[in-house]
């Protein structure tokens, strides 16, 4: 929860308070379920890449970007794969 802006743990606690109800959260911020959805969807995965224990600086680097949507998923896969098979930066 440390890595997370003030943003995500307002809509965290919005969300806690509205007792997990996305058509409440919609409500409340004026826009559609499955905008909220989206934002839940992608809160989770930065909260999963975040409680992810990545030794390695660069990779979890990588992972912060793609959590932040800084870079898409599928960049930063493609990115990690080929850091790895390098050797973990080796030329």
């Amino acid at each position: 929860m440390a890595d997370l802006d003030d943003e995500d743990v307002s809509f965290i606690k919005r969300f806690v308070l509205a007792s997990g109800s996305l058509k409440e959260i919609a409500s409340e911020y004026g826009v559609s379920y499955p905008t909220v959805r989206l934002r839940l969807d992608r809160l989770i995965q930065k909260i999963r890449v975040s409680d992810a224990t990545e030794a390695d600086p660069y990779v979890a680097l990588i992972k912060r970007l793609a959590a932040d949507e800084r870079i898409d998923f599928t960049a930063a896969k493609v990115l990690i794969k080929e850091y790895r098979k390098q050797g973990k930066g080796g030329v």
